[in-house]
């Protein structure tokens, strides 16, 4: 096993933890350490929250989101890209995550990611939490969403943001762009953020069997065989436009990952994108960029995001947040 893999088991959750038996399914075990579940029981209650995400019901449909009392939650523009800036109303911290939302380049922001920018900013300290809405697919293929998100972050460096200062965090398809970001700011001779934060992210754009595609299908109930995505992870994806699917530009596997900013790519053992975030991780090293791995069993894609009461998902937070202070507390 590498150094730079880690592979975060049931075990980690033992220690202060309550554990739910089967009869308490679906109650939180605590509200600041998450429900824990195994086996057949949690992988029913990940389909129960997958179902209800994708068939909701009058009674399961969320309520429109607000942010909690001591936040700020506004719309503005930076750099001619609309952007969606959640913030606490006091804070002395000088860190800036810069979050790039997934969705296969088709989806927008949407509730959960404004509850996760709320999570984020409070585990890792952070004063402002910026949401690029940047344009989609069909309409708009590559490069669109990488100019929007490179527009961002040059207002963010204009408004006297120091890159020191940023944490570029993506999602699936968000953590193919926060990649890309990071390259192009190479290419321009632009000053890189300080970490790069992957959760899934979607680095191959093509569909290959005899990998997780196609071994993990059953077993991811977000992007697996019954969900919306099934048919399409399986498709040329609408944002490649007219580039081949293997061009470095989109399957960032086969990129020059010399050069980046330190890396924390999270995934899910059953997760459709674990071979090529395995593969990322290991070009990466190759390349000589310090990167971490961690596989979390049994856990589908985009987990902390779409299963947010997990235990799983509190402790990739508190991951992020022990990788963010590792680094940055470093910096002068």
């Amino acid at each position: 096993m590498k150094n730079w893999v880690k592979y975060i088991s049931r075990a980690v959750f033992a220690f202060g933890l309550a554990v739910l038996s089967p009869s308490a399914f679906g109650a939180p075990a605590s509200q600041e350490q998450g429900i824990v579940l195994s086996g057949e029981v949690k992988q029913d209650y990940i389909q129960k929250e997958m179902d209800a995400l994708y068939h909701p019901t009058k009674n399961t449909a969320a309520k429109p989101w607000s942010p909690p009392n001591g936040w700020i939650h506004e719309k503005l523009t930076i750099g001619d890209v609309p952007v969606e800036r959640i913030a606490p109303t006091k804070s002395a911290a000088q860190r800036i995550i810069l979050l790039l939302h997934g969705g296969g380049y088709m989806g927008g922001i949407t509730d959960r990611y404004r509850a996760l920018s709320v999570r984020q900013a409070t585990y890792m300290d952070a004063a402002e939490v910026y949401n690029v809405d940047y344009r989609l697919a069909p309409a708009h293929v590559y490069p669109a969403a990488l100019e929007d998100a490179e527009a961002v972050y040059r207002g963010l460096l204009t408004r006297g943001i120091a890159p020191s200062n940023i944490i570029v965090f993506g999602d699936s398809s968000g953590g193919n762009l926060a990649l890309a970001l990071a390259l192009r700011l190479k290419e321009q001779g632009l000053p890189q953020p300080a970490l790069l934060l992957l959760l899934s992210p979607w680095v191959d754009f093509e569909h290959k069997d005899g990998t997780s595609r196609t071994e993990n299908f059953e077993k991811d109930k977000m992007l697996g065989a019954g969900t919306p995505f099934a048919d399409a992870v399986r498709k040329a994806p609408p944002y490649a436009g007219s580039l081949p699917l293997d061009d470095p530009r989109l399957s960032l596997i086969h990129a020059d990952l010399s050069g980046l900013p330190p890396m924390l790519i999270q995934t899910g053992g059953y997760d459709l994108l674990l071979t090529e975030d395995e593969q990322l991780a290991e070009k990466a090293a190759a390349d000589g960029t310090p990167v971490t791995l961690s596989v979390y069993p049994e856990m589908p894609h985009v987990f902390p995001l779409v299963l947010p009461k997990l235990a799983e998902s509190f402790t990739a937070l508190e991951e992020m947040r022990d990788f963010v202070n590792r680094y940055m507390n470093d910096l002068p």
